[in-house]
């Protein structure tokens, strides 16, 4: 166990030192939204009381000599622009809602790594408030990705209404429409430029990321500067709408990160005394425990992630959504569950082997919410969305999932279920054997409410979505690390997580 799981680190490494953003394969088009949705300053936010709840000083006028010299700036970038600076502008004009998310989840797979065990056998808790230490902080698992796309697409949304508030408050127009002969290098939406959406999107960003990967500081902020440039010498902006937008993100990313530091992920580890705890009540119940399989024996992956607030159910709702009990490890149900397990660690066809490493979604990636973000990407870049309701739609979409991964978690420790292997080891699982209890499946959990989410978004690809949803939760039972149940069962949990994410849609006022 030892050998693989250093083996699979060494991959991760090699694999993410490689894979900086610029080597990635999507070649997506330049954004041109059909729609502008000029109105969405009066869209609903999420956690700002009010599109204007943070202040934003009143711009220069567009007859002031500053702005004149601003307009200048970007004439002398035009004038010596280079190749470098060319690959920056066609990065970051396919829409930086895009670009945030493609670096995050590439954040977020270089940190999917769990810890190495120490020479005593116990394993190291990565900290925050030692993020630098020999087992850097984070582990990027499942649940804590999935609250960090939430915390960041929600800010980002936030962010976002607010800009399209105070555009329409200042009404400031764009510097090529001030200066017509201006050269200008992405097209042209018509809208006000005060304050700049791309400068919003890095101030807000930038200072969630710096939290959540407080390693990668350096790397955030070579991004965000990148993002800044693109603007100012595409002609798309001038310096003063990039720096009033980063100063509002800025703000708006405070509020963020004051519910951040206090929705309960701090605990969401627990202790020894907790862990024992769970295997003692489950098995006053007659049921056998679930059980770590890694050698040395690991701590349960977040036990008390259940607990984390939530931004769209309450802890009723949590509770009230919790799944029914799964079988009894001493019932036929159970015995007959476990024997279709084993039937497919033998008998998997080629087509169903395809469908389990699709959706492997382990240590050195992106995470199954991860993989939910970039099969959103891809539908949403087809629909020419505004930055705002790209913003919007990742936000319903990552919110979902954060909620998909408490409720996930809070059944997975309430009922405490061991995996097949544990049951039966003469089976052989043809994918890991996540670090946590089994009922019900993470993967189902995520990707019925995912698929929930995106239906709504976008009604003509349902068929297809809920297809991957159905093949995500399979993928579990073909590799032989779920029963039947916790498929069918987190499939329907997610489902029920997915339609809060629908509801609150359906009044934000973007439809």
């Amino acid at each position: 166990m030892k050998n693989i799981l250093f083996t699979l680190i060494l991959l991760s490494l090699l694999t993410s030192c490689s894979n900086d953003i610029y080597d990635r394969s999507e070649n997506y088009p330049i954004l041109s939204p059909t729609n502008n949705d000029d109105l969405a300053g009066t869209w609903r936010p999420i956690l700002l009381s009010a599109p204007d709840e943070f202040s934003l000083d009143a711009p220069v006028a567009t007859t002031n000599a500053a702005f004149t010299r601003e307009l200048n700036e970007i004439k002398s970038y035009q004038a010596n622009i280079t190749d470098e600076q060319k690959a920056i502008i066609k990065y970051w004009s396919a829409g930086s809602v895009l670009r945030w998310n493609e670096i995050m989840r590439t954040l977020v797979a270089k940190h999917n790594l769990p810890p190495y065990e120490n020479a005593d056998g116990t394993y190291p808790t990565p900290s925050a408030s030692n993020p630098f230490a020999n087992t850097p902080f984070p582990f990027s698992n499942p649940p804590y990705a999935a609250r960090a796309y939430a915390y960041v697409s929600a800010a980002q949304y936030d962010a976002l209404v607010a800009t399209w508030y105070y555009k329409r408050l200042y009404n400031r127009v764009a510097p090529y429409v001030a200066d017509t002969s201006l050269n200008v290098l992405v097209p042209k939406n018509g809208m006000p430029s005060y304050p700049s959406e791309d400068g919003v999107l890095a101030g807000v960003t930038v200072e969630l990321l710096k939290l959540l990967f407080p390693t990668e500081i350096a790397y955030i902020n070579g991004k965000a500067e990148e993002e800044k440039l693109y603007r100012i010498i595409s002609g798309a902006n001038v310096r003063s709408d990039v720096e009033a937008g980063i100063t509002l993100g800025r703000k708006i990313a405070t509020k963020y990160i004051t519910r951040a530091t206090g929705d309960g992920m701090g605990a969401a580890v627990g202790n020894q005394t907790i862990w024992t705890q769970l295997q003692t009540q489950t098995t006053a119940t007659g049921e056998t425990p679930w059980l770590s399989l890694d050698l040395p024996v690991r701590p349960p992956m977040l036990p008390l992630f259940g607990n984390v607030r939530s931004f769209l159910m309450s802890s009723s709702d949590v509770v009230a959504s919790r799944p029914v009990p799964p079988p009894s490890t001493r019932s036929a149900q159970f015995a007959t569950e476990l024997a279709e397990v084993k039937k497919f660690s033998e008998n998997a066809t080629r087509k169903e082997m395809e469908i389990v490493t699709f959706w492997a979604d382990g240590v050195g990636t992106y995470t199954p919410p991860g993989h939910w973000n970039a099969i959103a990407a891809d539908a949403f870049v087809n629909q020419n969305y505004s930055e705002v309701r790209w913003a919007r739609n990742m936000a319903l979409l990552n919110l979902s999932l954060m909620d998909a991964a408490i409720s996930c978690w809070d059944a997975k420790y309430f009922y405490f279920n061991p995996r097949p292997t544990q049951m039966d080891s003469s089976i052989k699982t043809l994918t890991g054997i996540p670090n946590f209890p089994a009922y019900v499946s993470g993967h189902s959990t995520f990707s019925g409410a995912a698929a929930t989410v995106l239906s709504h978004i976008i009604p003509a690809k349902a068929t297809e979505f809920k297809a991957l949803a159905k093949d995500a939760s399979n993928s579990r039972l073909f590799g032989a690390i779920h029963y039947r149940s916790d498929c069918e069962k987190g499939l329907l949990l997610g489902e029920t997580v997915g339609g809060f994410a629908v509801r609150r849609a359906q009044i934000d006022g973007a439809e």
